[in-house]
């Protein structure tokens, strides 16, 4: 489990979530883009729970207002990262135990910036598409396994935190935490045993 950052309702129900116990969680302060303490951290869980039989990477970061001409080094980096490279280490990380279990999920975050790619925001589409990529090509090289590779695409979520930083927007057309997490949910189930390298689109009503 990850908190990239909290606002007051995420802090709440991130505290909820600490009682469930130790059981059946492991918190962790990690650098997501750093391959020793990702490394480091899948071999906790795995001694901690006796396998890893999924993997969620929600780890991101959206920032905008820049076309491709004014995207500097130091944006850029950032951009692919947080949202890219945290995915491929933990991905590559994680493989050895999803294998050595015979079953798993693996479920990326990707965005629907991946497809529609809308200006002013070069670094985070190129990140995200990279990010689908990265899926698909998961799906590809474990085609003859049991462990199933995807990739959802959520537009803008509608969070306390999106909302302060879009105050014109219309979210009511956006799809909420619990509506991507039930998507999530089913993609992490043993009923999803049939889809692998796909890009699904959790755009809500836009």
């Amino acid at each position: 489990f990850a908190a990239t950052y909290l606002v007051p309702e995420e802090a709440r129900v991130f505290e909820e979530t600490v009682l469930l116990g130790e059981d059946r969680l492991l918190l962790a302060r990690v650098d997501a883009a750093d391959t020793q303490e990702v490394e480091a951290f899948m071999q906790n869980v795995a001694e901690r729970f006796g396998a890893i039989d999924a993997l969620c990477c929600l780890a991101g970061k959206w920032a905008g207002g820049r076309d491709v001409a004014d995207t500097d080094d130091v944006r850029f980096d950032r951009m692919i990262d947080t949202n890219l490279r945290s995915a491929f280490v933990a991905v590559r990380a994680a493989l050895p135990y999803l294998k050595m279990a015979h079953w798993g999920r693996i479920l990326l975050m990707g965005s629907r910036a991946a497809v529609d790619a809308p200006a002013g925001q070069a670094a985070f589409n190129v990140a995200k598409a990279g990010v689908v990529a990265l899926a698909k090509s998961l799906a590809q090289e474990l085609g003859g396994d049991t462990v199933t590779a995807n990739v959802i695409l959520p537009s803008v979520i509608d969070t306390p935190a999106t909302r302060k930083a879009l105050p014109y927007a219309d979210y009511m057309d956006w799809p909420t935490p619990d509506e991507i997490a039930a998507v999530m949910e089913f993609m992490l189930s043993e009923a999803s045993g049939t889809i692998s390298g796909a890009a699904i689109p959790v755009y809500g009503k836009a």
